[in-house]
């Protein structure tokens, strides 16, 4: 066996804090102290005679040496994953973990989600519900919906990414607010509170209001900020201004009458959603009975 590895351990610590920009990032995905990753990172380098990392603010980066030495590191991890996986291929049965954007999760998936567990009842869902984007390949993720554009650093390695649909979005409000206000123009949103998701970058509304033929000053409106989009219709239902929200998302609060479109103004590409899964996965059955069941809802549903 060649001497070299004997720098494996440190290797995976070395991987990491690349990745990551960060040792303390590096040592929470490693489940140890930061410390332990300095320690071994100080060692790896001490042994390969050369500086692999600076810190630039916040970051660490990677030195000449540590970009030439990253790219080879990252294909052989990935083709051990792969080599491990194919020997460890799990039966259908089993847990299934999920992540995907809150708001798709509680006002699409779940609402639709026991008709795949009458499908497949020896397949046990787990439901990670978070607005961070957690990368596949280095956690316990299965697969991911992904709203908004995909990089990069999202489809490394085995990663496969599919597309499931791309929606407009449109002013939605309470029937109440509509007759209250009556709006006969979309100069007249300018009088309400816009409610903005501020993790949505796509979708703001200078672009709508621009969409719409209507001079935009932010310094001039009301504005709430939320997180979420379901946040956001939770304001909206209450009375409390106006959001912009995709049908998909919308349409059973619409058919109950408590949102309506006040404008038939649609703003594209608006939001767009992603299936992102690992091609070499142990549990790809798993995965494609999701992945399949998934896409038929999609098709019934008219969204692709």
């Amino acid at each position: 066996m060649d001497k070299q590895l004997r720098y494996l351990s440190a290797l995976r610590y070395f991987e990491a804090a690349a990745r990551l920009k960060s040792y303390s990032a590096a040592a929470k995905e490693l489940n140890v102290t930061q410390a332990a990753v300095s320690q071994q990172l100080r060692g790896l380098e001490d042994n390969l005679g050369c500086k692999l990392f600076f810190r630039n603010g916040r970051e660490m980066q990677l030195t000449d040496k540590g970009h030439q030495l990253l790219a080879p590191i990252t294909e052989g991890f990935e083709k051990i994953i792969v080599g491990l996986n194919r020997i460890q291929t799990e039966p259908l049965e089993g847990v299934l973990t999920v992540t995907v954007p809150p708001s798709f999760a509680s006002l699409w998936l779940m609402p639709r989600l026991w008709r795949f567990t009458l499908e497949n009842p020896t397949i046990t869902i787990r439901i990670h519900s978070d607005i961070k984007r957690v990368a596949i390949l280095h956690s316990d993720i299965d697969l991911a919906i992904r709203q908004g554009k995909i990089t990069e650093n999202d489809t490394a390695g085995s990663i496969r990414c599919e597309h499931l649909y791309q929606e407009e979005v449109y002013p939605l409000c309470s029937a109440e607010l509509a007759r209250s206000i009556q709006f006969d123009s979309p100069e007249k949103l300018k009088r309400c509170w816009l409610i903005h998701g501020v993790n949505s970058k796509e979708i703001v509304w200078s672009k709508w209001f621009e969409k719409a033929g209507v001079k935009f000053d932010n310094s001039a409106l009301r504005w709430m900020e939320v997180p979420t989009f379901d946040m956001a219709l939770n304001a909206v239902i209450a009375g409390h201004g106006v959001c912009l929200g995709t049908e998909s998302l919308s349409k059973a609060l619409i058919d109950q009458g408590l949102l309506v479109k006040p404008f038939d103004i649609g703003l594209t590409p608006g939001m767009q959603f992603s299936l992102l899964y690992d091609g070499a996965s142990s549990r790809l059955p798993r995965i494609e009975a999701f992945r399949n069941w998934l896409f038929r809802e999609l098709e019934q549903s008219q969204y692709r």
